[in-house]
């Protein structure tokens, strides 16, 4: 039993069964109703810190970044907007930069999509620093500029909330899932939808 609780520590792979089965591609694009879902809660989306020109059509942030100007070494500022890549060694190095410019100050506002991989180490830390999520109901179909009609993942999907807005992120994406408060003061559960 000690080697799940060490792999879920640690974001080594698990026991074979509960390994997500990943393709190697990371070009997969969120559908345009959740980045607008996005949008309608934080107003606008000023950063997009890993993209592509492609998924720009649809999240028209002010400022991006692709793998080729890695977003990693940059500042983030403003509203950002972060379906990352889920490569077991990049996933968790967003989480962190996520959260470290959020902590900054930088980021004001952040809207991030990823699986719902519970006994990961990084999303442990989206879990300990956001302040609301929603778990999608069913998978999401991503678009992908080399499958015909795109895919879904063998996992579920949920959105993570930063910002002071929590209350407006519960009542916009409950619609697609089941949302949560995250572990906060409630004086900051009563900010206005």
């Amino acid at each position: 039993m000690s080697g799940f609780i060490h792999a879920a520590n640690s974001n080594e792979p698990g026991p074979r069964v509960y390994q997500p089965k990943f393709s190697g591609d990371n070009e997969w694009y969120t559908p345009a109703r959740y980045v607008e879902m996005a949008r309608e809660v934080m107003g606008a989306i000023d950063t997009d810190p890993a993209s592509n020109a492609t998924a720009q059509r649809t999240v028209r942030a002010a400022t991006y970044y692709t793998a080729e100007t890695n977003g990693l070494d940059k500042d983030w500022h403003g509203k950002v907007w972060m379906n990352p890549p889920y490569s077991r060694d990049l996933m968790p190095r967003f989480a962190s930069k996520l959260i470290s410019e959020y902590r900054s100050g930088r980021v004001t506002e952040a809207i991030v999509l990823t699986n719902n991989a519970t006994d990961t180490a990084w999303f442990a830390s989206l879990f300990d620093s956001a302040g609301a999520f929603c778990f999608t109901r069913g998978r999401i179909r991503f678009e992908s500029p080399t499958k015909r009609n795109g895919g879904t993942l063998q996992m579920g999907q949920v959105f993570t909330y930063f910002g002071d807005k929590p209350a407006r992120f519960y009542s916009v994406f409950s619609e697609i899932g089941h949302c949560m408060y995250a572990a906060m003061p409630a004086q900051q559960l009563t900010v206005a939808a």
